[in-house]
């Protein structure tokens, strides 16, 4: 995700935090002084980051269950309005769809229980109403918000957990994209209703969640849709067969004359004897020509990890390689040479033309 960093790793997966959260604890910790002092500014503070380190245990959830079945999470990503643990796929069978959508609330009402216990329970979903007052006490506040997360994540609103069990369930007696398709538009239909009411009540976070959700749920929706369509193409259907190289030993100045000379956005990059060692992608050349020193060569500048795949192979595993952020993924013949190139663009333009005609466009 973009305008997000890395902070560390635990337990197989990246943890990210998006720039905005650092400006949502500058905002309370800032609004805190001017109410408060220093001492309100700091508690607040750290209940914010306690928050969160429950919100990342939520997700987690998530992502240890979805490991149980062969899935892994690649990173986990702290935004303002919660966490997003980006799974590689979902499971496509309802019962482990269940079990991972699931998973993330059973560990929010976890962590209620055990600070409630500490609290003297006094961390109910009545507290939400006076939440900002100290007096509550640090641990039944955090308590209350725990369980508030989990029972809010358990709406109907996908993509958001309750939405994917609803979606699971839909799936057992229909086809994953119409699921799919009716648990979106019950998350948009939501996510209308929150922004109604964050705009009557001036809410702006309320605004927030009901934008994600709208957005999200259209976005997961088309790409459940676009990967029905790529389970029935092969590769061959969808790669570039004609196409421009470079040559590692090749000057920025040739590539750059390479990238006027064609309508191509990424290069691959051979050597004499056709074995590809890379491919240069656009935003690397205009990148390369702008940067200070002495002119690099391809080699310098070039992607060298690109996964490949055999002609005959499903179109929708090039999908999901290339949701990894590779400028293309490579197309091998039987004896392992590059005969072609798949990149996100012409699957695109693939999808839409099999969408279209009901079947392969070749």
């Amino acid at each position: 995700m973009t305008w997000s960093f890395p902070i560390g790793r635990l337990l197989g997966s990246e943890l990210r935090v998006h720039s905005t959260f650092l400006l949502l604890l500058l905002w309370i910790a800032g609004a805190s002084y001017l109410e408060g002092g220093m001492a309100a500014a700091v508690e607040n503070s750290l209940f914010v980051l306690a928050l969160f380190a429950c919100v990342i245990a939520h997700e987690y959830g998530h992502a240890l269950m979805a490991r149980r079945y062969g899935i892994r999470t690649p990173d986990i990503t702290l935004l303002p309005i919660g966490g997003m643990a980006r799974l590689e796929r979902m499971p496509e069978k309802p019962a482990q769809e269940v079990a991972v959508a699931l998973a993330g609330p059973a560990v929010s009402i976890a962590i209620w229980a055990v600070l409630s216990l500490f609290s003297g329970f006094q961390g109910s979903f009545s507290g939400l109403e006076n939440i900002e007052n100290p007096s509550q006490g640090f641990v039944a506040r955090l308590a209350s918000l725990n369980l508030f997360l989990a029972l809010f994540n358990l709406l109907p609103a996908f993509p958001m957990d309750g939405g994917r069990v609803l979606r699971a369930l839909l799936a057992t007696s229909t086809d994953r994209v119409t699921a799919t398709r009716v648990a979106a538009t019950a998350g948009q239909i939501i996510a209308f209703l929150f922004g109604f009411i964050g705009l009557m009540t001036g809410n702006i976070l309320l605004l927030l969640i009901a934008l994600f959700i709208f957005m999200a749920a259209a976005a997961e929706s088309s790409d459940v849709a676009v990967h029905d369509v790529a389970r029935r193409l092969k590769a061959r259907e969808a790669m570039i067969t004609e196409f421009e190289t470079l040559s590692p030993d090749d000057s920025l100045q040739a590539a750059a004359n390479a990238l006027i000379r064609t309508t191509q956005h990424e290069f691959p990059v051979l050597d004499p004897a056709g074995n590809l060692h890379g491919f240069l992608s656009r935003d690397a050349i205009f990148s390369a020509i702008t940067s200070e020193g002495p002119p690099p060569l391809v080699a310098d500048i070039m992607e060298r990890e690109v996964p490949t795949i055999p002609l005959g192979a499903p179109l929708e595993r090039a999908l999901e390689l290339l949701q990894h952020n590779p400028v293309a993924v490579a197309v091998t013949d039987s004896h392992g040479r590059m005969i072609g190139y798949i990149t996100r663009e012409n699957i695109g333009e693939l999808i839409v033309l099999a969408g279209r005609r009901g079947r392969s466009p070749v």
